[in-house]
């Protein structure tokens, strides 16, 4: 998870908003903190963080791109579940960014910070989405001869394993998958 120093990098420093987490989710010391540039159109965005006062751990992040319609978020892991529980005891949909925008959760740190802080700079990003794989030595190496003797990257390759992976398993999953 990323830490209160890169999101507030990410931000420029500039804090708009600041408020106790009025959830119960992460515990009783946590804070929210934006940084919003006022606008909600073409050239908008906001990020968010919340985090504990005391103990510094970050809970979750996000970003929010007004000019593309996209949002951006990630819950640490360790306490991904206690926050799905109270919004399900407080019937709400956490997937609602805003109006008819749906967060797209990520779980590659690099990621985040790479989209959020295109977005706080008005910058073009990549809009696909990291994965993290934890691979044994002989299938990497097997990946690694794959990819040289189809004459391409290692990512691309991977990411052509997983498409072809999705088309036998899970075919209506394609609909979702800029392939």
């Amino acid at each position: 998870m990323i830490t209160l120093k890169q999101w507030l990098e990410l931000a420029n420093y500039r804090i708009t908003e600041g408020e106790r987490y009025l959830w119960d989710c992460y515990g009783k010391d946590t804070c929210l903190l934006s940084s919003w540039n006022g606008i909600h159109d073409r050239g908008g965005y906001s990020t968010d963080i919340v985090f504990d006062t005391r103990t510094q751990i970050v809970y979750e992040v996000a970003a929010h791109d007004f000019t593309n319609d996209r949002a951006y978020r990630m819950i640490n892991p360790k306490y991904a579940k206690a926050h799905d529980n109270e919004a399900s005891a407080r019937g709400v949909d956490m997937n609602t960014a805003w109006d008819g925008v749906e967060y797209t959760e990520l779980d590659v740190e690099e990621d985040f910070v790479e989209k959020a802080t295109a977005i706080v700079n008005g910058q073009d990003y990549d809009t696909r989405i990291a994965i993290s794989l934890q691979l044994d030595s002989d299938l990497e190496m097997e990946i690694y001869r794959n990819a040289h003797r189809l004459d391409m990257t290692v990512n691309d390759y991977i990411q052509m394993a997983l498409v072809e992976l999705i088309k036998t398993q899970v075919p209506e999953l394609l609909e979702t998958v800029d392939a």
